[in-house]
């Protein structure tokens, strides 16, 4: 059975569910920085993925940033999938802009994270479900 992560859980706000992922908000207002999770027992690198789920976590990962790149006119998207602290298998989506608190570098340790009041967190959970209704079930207190 999937479990996320414990420091996922810790770290970030369950948005709701794509097809495949668990779609979560890191609780850093720095970035706007959304995680997906594969809902795949055991999971630590792409390859582990089988060809369908492969192509569904690309899917809803360039859904996605194509999505908040729009929404919050990103200057750039970084995406990555690293897995050194937390190895379940999990794909970074983070909008930068030129003018952010750590551009032109890597978002990582560069600043104590901010964490998003309940109001803050449901401005941008909005905007996303205002794009995204048809293809994520929201859930939670986003429901």
């Amino acid at each position: 059975m999937f479990a996320l992560d414990s420091r996922l859980q810790q770290d970030c706000l369950v948005i709701g569910d794509f097809p495949l992922c668990r779609l979560l908000l890191m609780n850093d207002s720095n970035y706007p920085w959304f995680i997906l999770v594969p809902r795949r027992e055991e999971v630590s690198e792409l390859f582990q993925l089988d060809a369908d789920d492969q192509r569904q976590l690309w899917q809803e990962t360039t859904l996605l940033a194509e999505t908040l790149k729009d929404i919050f006119a990103a200057d750039k998207m970084n995406v990555a999938t690293l897995g050194n602290v937390v190895s379940q298998l999990h794909m970074h989506v983070i909008v930068r802009w030129r003018e952010d608190a750590s551009w032109p570098a890597p978002v990582w340790g560069r600043h104590p994270a901010q964490p998003y009041s309940e109001q803050q967190a449901g401005q941008v959970v909005d905007k996303l479900r205002s794009v995204l209704a048809a293809d994520c079930q929201f859930a939670g207190a986003f429901a």
